[in-house]
């Protein structure tokens, strides 16, 4: 099966295309793209807000070539629910794949995030996903996602520290770590902290692969309808 990985923005897409193939099962392409005229990362409601256009444009160009899947890969999960009302295959955010993930392998999880202004775009995914009272805390770690690709910042010393308060604090069971491909630093923190530590890209990956595998398509009744083509651009018209 393919399973395309759109990045809005261009700061992680290496990582994310990396973590994702590091986590596909034999068998499974993973057509990596980025969306060139997004901002360079998400970090807040606006850049998400920008990024969307292009990612239902990519998106559009990835069914039409073959993607039985998609995966959005920005914590935020900017433009879910209109991806989905497009395509026909599953479409997985990073974020509500990681958030599922944690509540099966603990009864309480915090979100240690980058932004505090990415905060309220978290919780109210949560609410959306029904799992706000599964998590026991959104934290913001105040870092950047260019400090944490940098080994002599302070970046991964601040996410510790937030996972420490997390155990102590919240009494948190699990971590969700709202960083796009970060798997290294979310073994590393795992093994530090000694608790399951959730990746999203990894995550999502297996989660668009077992959809896919079971049969399992977007549902076209009620919100996740196709649009009438009357509302689209020409370039979002065709099927996908």
């Amino acid at each position: 099966m393919r399973i395309q990985i759109i990045s809005p923005g261009s700061a992680a897409a290496a990582r994310v295309a990396a973590a994702a193939r590091a986590f596909a099962s034999a068998g499974t392409e993973i057509a990596a793209v980025t969306v060139e005229d997004a901002p360079v990362s998400i970090e807040g409601p606006v850049e998400a807000a920008l990024a969307v256009p292009g990612i239902l444009d990519a998106l559009v160009l990835g069914a039409a070539g073959g993607a039985a899947a998609h995966v959005i890969a920005s914590f935020d999960d900017p433009g879910l629910d209109a991806a989905r009302a497009l395509a026909r295959g599953p479409v997985v955010g990073i974020g509500e794949a990681a958030f599922h993930c944690a509540s099966l392998v603990a009864g309480r999880f915090t979100v240690v995030t980058t932004h505090v202004r990415t905060v309220p775009v978290l919780a109210a995914n949560l609410d959306r996903t029904g799992l706000s009272k599964r998590c026991a805390a959104i934290r913001a770690a105040e870092v950047s996602l260019l400090a944490l690709d940098d080994p002599h910042s302070a970046a991964r010393d601040r996410v510790s520290a937030e996972i420490d308060r997390a155990i102590r604090e919240d009494k948190a069971e699990a971590i969700v770590l709202g960083m796009a491909g970060m798997v290294e630093l979310a073994r590393s923190l795992a093994i530090e902290h000694g608790l399951p530590v959730v990746e999203g890209v990894s995550a999502a990956v297996r989660l668009a692969e077992g959809l896919v595998a079971l049969g399992l398509p977007t549902s076209k009744i009620g919100g996740w309808a196709q649009p009438r083509k009357k509302s689209l651009p020409p370039r979002l018209a065709g099927e996908v």
